[in-house]
């Protein structure tokens, strides 16, 4: 994966619509700023009962955004990155619809889960209570098949009917999936949901081994057709460090809230130690279209004595402050206040979080882009935006507070402000240096936390220092930022204050 900056967006969110339209963004208003983009679900349809990801057809780009031959421009100069939702797919799929009206008659009936696939002799109690799930309850949803009833896995919605991944109508659909991304010249695929995308009678049906052989085959059958693999996964940290090791890269779900951790309380031990041990093949990010994760630093959810890399008490904590520095809103669009397909998440922009604070955000983003790793910029957080409460209340989804639908105007306006030209600047920076190629280091100091980096033509350094700006003697910054590149140019100051970085 081009160790450049990239960006997250949805094609209807992000200027005017279409897939056309975020290309044209990105060439002008973005240029040298994001070298790659992660599109979200763009199938038919994209706007389902989950935002794109529960797929009526996966191979087909929804119309009213445009055709996969605008994915192949998009290719022509940044590289693209695709979700692959393993785990599930729309109940009103031809395939699942053609299962309900023939049942075992139907060619795709081994597509689909039910509770007796995997427990073809019954489910104990503790059976059922030992599966993992990122809401309450069973993941079972009532379908009737042939005019008989059927107890359809479904991990997430009842709308998202989970896919056998073992059976070979299963297989060969995620196939057709691999098929049709490496014809539209996509780099990267994101294997969604794929934590959940094998069962097993007797196991929590999350993480298990058998989940190791599904990534492995998929990522096996990806590099066969020149795609790289990301895996998206929430859970205990030592967990995520032991998934690194057996794929292309994972996201740092730790990263963020251990970054709010530090800047609400100037606390440095848990971010300087997770520095220390988290995997370099890493995509960074700070937000994306779900919420601030929270179970990633805390102890394990399956096994409590496992401790995290905070206290749960400082996990409750952090959850608090948040809600403080929003003013109530992300309290609003969080866990059972709202319709939340995963209650270990806070619903928030990450600016808001932060209290709107522009020296908080951008010192975030500059310890971001300062870690090992591919950085990831989502739409809302390129705007550093706000939470839309109104986007909210229209639609009761959780998850909506971060999903503003900015039109081109929207973005030009959000362009010229300070902290939206500082962030782009940091991202020049990140891009343009060779340093960035090279070789990394971290201290502690007296001075605050020192990340490091050498290259052959170019050095940089960033100190953040979230404890010395809370002491309240004087203006002192929450970080400050220096390098020296090849013509000598180097800079040595408040994130805000001045940065200008054009590469």
């Amino acid at each position: 994966m081009d160790n450049k900056v990239q960006l997250i967006a949805y094609a209807d969110r992000f200027g005017d619509g279409t897939l056309a339209s975020l290309t044209h963004l990105l060439r002008t208003r973005f240029r040298g700023v994001y070298r790659g983009v992660h599109i979200l679900p763009f199938f038919t349809p994209y706007d389902g009962a989950d935002a794109g990801f529960d797929p009526i057809d996966h191979t087909q780009v929804d119309p009213r955004l445009g055709t996969w031959d605008d994915v192949t421009e998009l290719s022509r100069t940044h590289d693209v990155m695709v979700d692959t939702i393993v785990n599930h797919m729309s109940w009103r799929s031809s395939q699942f619809q053609d299962v309900m009206a023939h049942g075992q008659a139907s060619p795709h009936h081994d597509m689909f889960l039910t509770m007796s696939t995997v427990f073809p002799d019954g489910a104990s109690e503790s059976d059922l209570a030992g599966i993992y799930r990122p809401r309450p309850g069973l993941p079972f949803t009532q379908y009737t098949w042939a005019g008989r009833t059927r107890l359809v896995w479904t991990t997430f919605t009842p709308q998202q009917v989970d896919i056998d991944t073992d059976s070979p109508g299963g297989w060969a659909y995620i196939l057709s999936i691999l098929d049709r991304l490496a014809a539209s010249h996509v780099r990267y695929i994101r294997l969604d949901a794929v934590g959940y995308g094998a069962k097993q009678a007797g196991t929590s049906c999350f993480m298990i081994p058998k989940t190791f052989e599904l990534i492995g085959r998929i990522k096996q059958e990806g590099a066969r057709r020149g795609l790289e693999t990301l895996i998206e996964v929430h859970s205990y940290y030592k967990k995520q460090v032991e998934i690194a090791s057996k794929v292309d890269r994972v996201y740092d779900f730790a990263l963020p809230p251990l970054l709010l951790h530090s800047l609400y309380t100037g606390d440095l031990a848990a971010l300087d130690h997770w520095i220390r041990v988290r995997p370099q093949n890493a995509v960074t990010v700070l937000d994306t279209h779900d919420g601030i994760g929270v179970i990633d630093i805390g102890s394990d959810q399956l096994n409590r004595n496992l401790k995290g890399l905070v206290s749960d008490q400082a996990v409750d904590s952090l959850v608090r402050t948040i809600h403080e520095r929003t003013m109530g809103q992300s309290a609003e669009a969080t866990g059972g206040a709202a319709s939340n397909l995963d209650l270990y998440q806070v619903n928030s922009t990450y600016y808001s979080a932060l209290g709107c604070d522009d020296q908080a955000y951008l010192a975030a983003r500059a310890v971001q882009f300062f870690l090992p790793g591919v950085p990831q910029v989502y739409y809302v957080g390129a705007m550093a935006g706000v939470n839309d409460m109104d986007l909210l209340r229209q639609t009761g989804n959780g998850r909506d507070i971060n999903r503003h639908r900015y039109s081109a105007q929207e973005v030009d306006e959000n362009l010229q402000r300070p902290v939206v030209r500082a962030l782009n600047a940091l991202c020049r920076l990140r891009n343009g240096l060779d340093a960035f190629d090279g070789a990394f280091s971290s201290e502690m100091t007296d001075a605050g936390l020192l990340l490091e980096w050498r290259g052959e033509t170019s050095r940089a350094r960033l100190v953040f220092a979230p404890a010395r700006a809370r002491d309240g003697q004087g203006p002192v910054p929450l970080a400050t930022l220096g390098w020296e590149d090849a013509q000598g140019r180097h800079c040595c100051e408040d994130l805000l204050a001045g940065l200008e970085y054009q590469g």
